[in-house]
């Protein structure tokens, strides 16, 4: 049993969260919408054990936990405690998840890089439409890390990033070189 999730059983038993799973929808919500506000308040051991006691039941609470383990709040900083927990999200289709591990692996959160791991994670965010795995596989395809050098499909990707908002996307885009002329047939 990992250190995190052997936490989560001592702090049951010291009736520091519930240890019995919220049953409804409305409870679940209930309990992730509290840890939602203790967080936004500063209180990060209170968030931590309120979506601790949801995890089984909710991915967002999961992601959130594995977020909090990533960046220490709320408990120990612990990358690869956050990438197993972050991987059995995205495993179960959260994209968001999806997103974060594809950027874990890709920067080598809890280990050495890994571009080829990180490549079926953010692909999967980005066809789902999310922005941050779009930019960062723009980058993958603009190097050429993991996958053929390919401008084209770096400035789909970017594209798509930036029209969804990100800015770091679309200084991205005026960074490459212009798309080919369609109207010039064979160079």
């Amino acid at each position: 049993m990992s250190g995190w999730r052997r936490f989560g059983v001592v702090a049951c038993l010291c009736g520091l969260c519930a240890c019995a799973a919220p049953a409804s929808h409305e409870e679940i919500q209930t309990v992730f919408d509290a840890g939602g506000k203790a967080y936004d308040a500063g209180d990060y051991k209170t968030a931590f054990a309120k979506w601790k006691s949801i995890e089984d039941v909710d991915l967002a609470a999961m992601r959130n936990l594995a977020l909090m383990l990533r960046k220490g709040k709320g408990i120990k900083k612990d990358p690869a405690a956050a990438l197993d927990l972050m991987e059995e999200a995205a495993d179960a289709g959260l994209v968001t998840a999806q997103a974060d591990l594809g950027e874990m692996l890709l920067t080598g959160e809890a280990g050495p890089p890994n571009a080829k791991a990180a490549l079926p994670w953010l692909q999967s965010a980005a066809k789902a439409g999310h922005p941050g795995a779009a930019y960062n596989l723009g980058k993958l395809y603009e190097q050429g890390i993991a996958v053929p050098k390919d401008t084209e499909a770096a400035r789909k990707f970017y594209r798509q990033a930036a029209d969804a908002g990100m800015k770091e996307a679309e200084e991205a885009l005026k960074t490459l070189p212009p798309p080919p002329d369609p109207s010039i047939h064979g160079t």
